[in-house]
């Protein structure tokens, strides 16, 4: 069967380009009727928080992203960990190194010097023939991995194709601190294993993490993964991606205002395609999904499609369901809202002019606050001209029948009697209604008013 994993480090936010990686792994796992895992790598004391943790599934909860299995949390883990070092030193696949970090440095030091590259010098490493110094008193010792000497770790890279490191490239890792705390490396390769994780799909961050959880795989005598290795993100710009074009909490989107659908249609496209196809469901991507359509360039975020996905998925978007998103972003302005004007039927009408929920919210909002149009704009549209027909369409607004075709034939019958072209009397009415000189047909816009209410915003701009 299956496995994939989301592995995050909870260290900050859930970010865009973690949420693809997160899409992937589990959109294969749903392709493949296979097994989604959520696994929270908190090894790392010092920056691991319990927000950063509530970020993450807060996150993958807002997109949708459901795991099968999880979150299993590494710091509940470390007597799996423990087991695994005690096994790996037993035979000889593990050693315990004495080397300070002052004496690693200084080696180090020396390396540069020579022009060579810093690394660990092998002082503790077992190897036939060897007479290894007597443990100094007082010092723990660290666990390092005794990596291959010889030959070339290699793998078929799902989404880079073939990639050969040579061992000798790679120095003995250190894989439990002097404390007896287990290392990054370790851990993931111990829980991959523990897991069953078939596929490991991850930023491309992580490549150079690979031949060493590879060559610790074989250590154990566990199946190794398949990879499959992610490309980065680019900003609107080409430019890494940072802050200020994309790489902020996932959950900042939710506040600007996106459907979490329109995000993950978004990030489905960003490195992978089917075809010329641009809008689809995440049922409809689950059913396509592969690895072999992933490109192993880098993805470019752009923030103007984006915004055209959301405005797509708005459009289609059930009104009573807007209207429960919108609400909170109303209140928040602490703006009342009442029975009437409907907040739904508010977001039926406006829903295809907006591309996003804030815009949304600031068009309904002019229906529940008290308005006090610019009077700059006031006195652009409400000219000598104008002021005839609008008295005639308010005498006539006591009587018309409260819907779009008979408001509209009021307000043809008033500018026909004036001799007036439909805009100096539209325009006029949106401005007293919503202080907006743009907005749906004014009738539509009209009949979203209680009638009394209409009429007092409507006479009491006209008397001032």
């Amino acid at each position: 069967m299956i496995r994939t994993r989301f592995a995050p480090s909870p260290t900050g936010f859930l970010h865009i380009g973690g949420a693809r990686t997160a899409l992937f792994s589990w959109a294969f796992a749903r392709h493949h009727r296979g097994v989604f895992v959520l696994r929270v790598e908190d090894t790392d004391v010092a920056r691991s928080t319990p927000e950063a943790v509530q970020a993450i599934l807060d996150g993958m909860n807002w997109l949708g992203l459901a795991h099968d299995e999880g979150p299993f949390y590494q710091m509940q883990r470390m007597d799996r960990y423990q087991a695994a070092l005690k096994s790996m030193l037993a035979s000889g696949a593990a050693y315990l190194c004495y080397t300070t970090p002052e004496e690693l440095e200084r080696v180090r030091e020396e390396q540069r010097a020579g022009g060579l590259k810093p690394r660990y010098d092998g002082a503790w490493r077992p190897e036939p023939g060897k007479i290894l110094p007597t443990p100094p008193a007082g010092v723990l010792p660290v666990v390092r991995f005794r990596n291959p000497s010889a030959g070339v770790v290699a793998w078929d890279d799902l989404v880079k194709g073939r990639i050969e490191i040579a061992n000798a490239e790679l120095d003995d890792l250190v894989i439990a601190r002097a404390d007896g705390t287990p290392t990054y490396n370790f851990c993931v390769v111990v829980d991959d294993w523990e897991m069953g994780i078939t596929h490991v799909i991850r930023g491309d961050d992580h490549v150079n993490n690979t031949p060493r959880q590879i060559n610790i795989f074989k250590a154990l005598g566990a199946q190794v993964p398949l990879y499959a290795h992610l490309s980065m993100i680019l900003g609107d710009d080409g430019q890494k991606l940072s802050k200020r074009h994309g790489a902020v909490s996932v959950m900042q989107y939710d506040d600007a205002g996106y459907l979490p659908e329109a995000v993950l249609n978004y990030l489905a496209r960003l490195g992978w395609s089917h075809g010329d196809d641009e809008v689809f469901s995440m049922q409809q991507f689950c059913a396509w999904f592969d690895l072999e359509h992933i490109t192993p360039s880098a993805a470019q975020f752009n923030t103007e499609k984006l915004n055209w996905l959301n405005a797509h998925y708005l459009k289609l978007a059930d009104n009573d369901r807007l209207a429960a998103l919108v609400r909170p972003r109303l209140e928040a302005r602490r703006v009342t809202l009442t029975h009437t004007p409907s907040l739904a039927a508010i977001i039926d009408l406006y829903k295809v002019r907006v591309s996003n929920l804030n815009e949304l919210a600031d068009a309904a909002e002019v229906f529940y606050i008290d308005l006090h149009p610019k009077a700059d704009i006031l006195a652009q549209h409400l000219t000598p001209e104008a002021l005839p027909a609008l008295a005639d369409f308010i005498d006539g607004m006591h009587d018309v029948a409260w819907e779009a075709p008979a408001i509209n034939a009021l307000i043809k019958t008033c500018i026909g009697k004036h001799g007036l072209k439909m805009p100096r009397l539209a325009m006029p009415l949106r401005v007293l209604l919503t202080g907006q000189v743009q907005t749906p047909s004014v009738d539509a816009v009209i009949t979203l008013f209680p009638r009394e209410l209409a009429l007092k915003r409507l006479t009491a701009a006209t008397k001032n």
